[in-house]
């Protein structure tokens, strides 16, 4: 049986993010219903027809047994030079990545956000095909690269079904670092019978997997000019996670007592600011905890950068990463691999990747890497919050002596309010479940342990607990 991540329970959790990122509600209640500011951006309802997906039990029970999580990327010259190149150059040197070295064709792109046609030339690299070595149901692409003024890039997917049919080349975003030469978008193509993509996320229909992919890279610029996107890691994970309604406690993993030192930025101050973005603050939970783990890194945009926003905001560059997240026909800033595109075009690593366990958790923040975890949550799941949500993202900063979580949760009444201390039993339930069932009977979805890793490229990413199920 697949997943519980079915297209419809994954469109529930998008609704969520794309309205709100979080659909924050007051302490009463839960996600979908209350009365004012928060309600007025409430997310659709989740689906209410409860799966029976094998492995799906009574609400807490484990569940984990059958969880395949693949992360794969090509990053390294021998990696390009491993894949398809039309018009493009594996650079030589560490992280250099490829870049156009003749373009092979061009092609008029309509915007239909900023209203403006314009002719592009453009290259392309297609990596070999890649096998995670399971059916997987659900998959997400993420890329770094800079895209210089005039140029952008699109990537693509290209899946191996369990049939052997492919679905032929699906779009999972077109990006640029700006919002000058396009609007960046994603585009949520349908491969038919096999499958569809959600925004970001290819989730193979019922009765259907992956057993192999492939990802292309076309690099776009305009045909007069020499500059060229630069793109250095181009990944996805593959996942087949079972429906579950919560997992087993872990044990301590050896992080107790670290807590790294991550800005602490409140999405809620930004209540009001730029609502062309998504909303403004209520609806800014992912760029907010992108921007704080960026800013742990000591990147971020630059005062330039920072010109248009209103001298009278604190915090502009939460302002200025939500402009830099948007997705104009997703319209929200939780587009995962647009949130790692963000923090990557300062010369970070950034991946969207899918952990089992809260010991991949605590092995990424004692190496001292802070991670942005997507929740969702009813009000009184998790003590201390206040809220309820149908998605949201936070970053977890280390932990307590006793294992708890230290979060800096962006949905916060102040910058001084962010840091929170969530009980671990708790946390880790709402991260990793699939989905639950409410009180009235309606379906919470959960994102089954999706989170966002950046870090400097000289810092290594430890490693991996399994090697043959690579999780960054």
């Amino acid at each position: 049986m697949r997943s519980a991540h079915t297209p419809r329970t994954r469109r529930a959790l998008r609704a969520a993010r794309a309205l709100t990122c979080a659909a924050v509600l007051a302490t009463t209640g839960v996600a979908g219903t209350g009365t004012g500011a928060a309600a007025a951006h409430s997310a659709r309802p989740a689906p209410t027809t409860a799966r029976t997906t094998a492995g799906a039990g009574a609400a807490g029970a484990a569940t984990t047994d059958g969880e395949r999580v693949n992360f794969h990327k090509w990053t390294t010259q021998a990696d390009f030079q491993a894949g398809t190149a039309a018009g493009v150059t594996a650079l030589a040197g560490d992280r250099a990545g490829i870049a156009i070295s003749s373009t092979v064709g061009t092609m008029r792109y309509k915007d239909p956000y900023l209203h403006t046609t314009k002719t592009y030339a453009f290259s392309t690299w297609t990596s070999p095909t890649y096998t995670p070595g399971f059916g997987a149901t659900e998959l997400v692409s993420s890329w770094d690269a800079q895209t210089p003024a005039g140029t952008w890039l699109r990537v693509e997917l290209n899946a191996t079904m369990e049939d052997g049919h492919q679905t032929g080349w699906l779009d999972m975003g077109d990006w640029a670092s700006g919002d000058t030469d396009i609007d960046r978008t994603s585009t949520s193509p349908s491969a038919g019978v096999y499958g569809q993509v959600d925004t970001d996320t290819f989730n193979a229909a019922a009765g259907h997997s992956v057993q192999a992919y492939q990802l292309r890279a076309t690099l776009y610029r305009l045909p007069a000019g020499t500059a060229s996107p630069r793109l250095w890691q181009l990944g996805a994970f593959a996942s087949a996670v079972p429906a579950r309604t919560g997992v087993t406690p872990s044990p301590l993993g050896g992080a107790e007592g670290t807590e790294l030192a991550v800005p602490r930025y409140s999405q809620q101050i930004h209540v009001g600011q730029y609502n062309q973005y998504g909303g403004g603050g209520d609806a800014w939970c992912s760029p907010t905890s992108s921007e704080m783990i960026t800013e742990y890194w000591g990147d971020g945009p630059s005062a330039a950068d920072l010109a248009w926003v209103d001298p009278s905001y604190a915090d502009p560059s939460v302002d200025y990463a939500a402009r830099s997240t948007y997705d104009y026909a997703y319209q929200g800033t939780g587009n995962w691999p647009f949130n790692a595109a963000y923090a990557a075009h300062y010369g970070l690593d950034a991946e969207i990747v899918q952990l089992p366990s809260v010991d991949d958790l605590e092995t990424l923040v004692k190496a001292g890497i802070p991670v942005a975890i997507s929740v969702a949550f009813d009000s009184g799941e998790l003590t201390g919050s206040g809220y309820g949500t149908a998605g949201h993202l936070m970053v977890v900063a280390g932990f307590t002596a006793t294992g708890d979580f230290i979060v800096d949760d962006p949905f916060s009444p102040s910058d001084a309010a962010v840091r929170h201390v969530y009980q671990r039993g708790q946390l880790e339930n709402i991260w990793l479940r699939t989905y639950w069932t409410r009180p009235d009977g309606t379906t919470g979805s959960g994102s089954g342990g999706v989170a966002y890793v950046y870090k400097p490229h000289d810092l290594a990413l430890p490693p991996v607990a399994d090697p043959n199920s690579p999780t960054w």
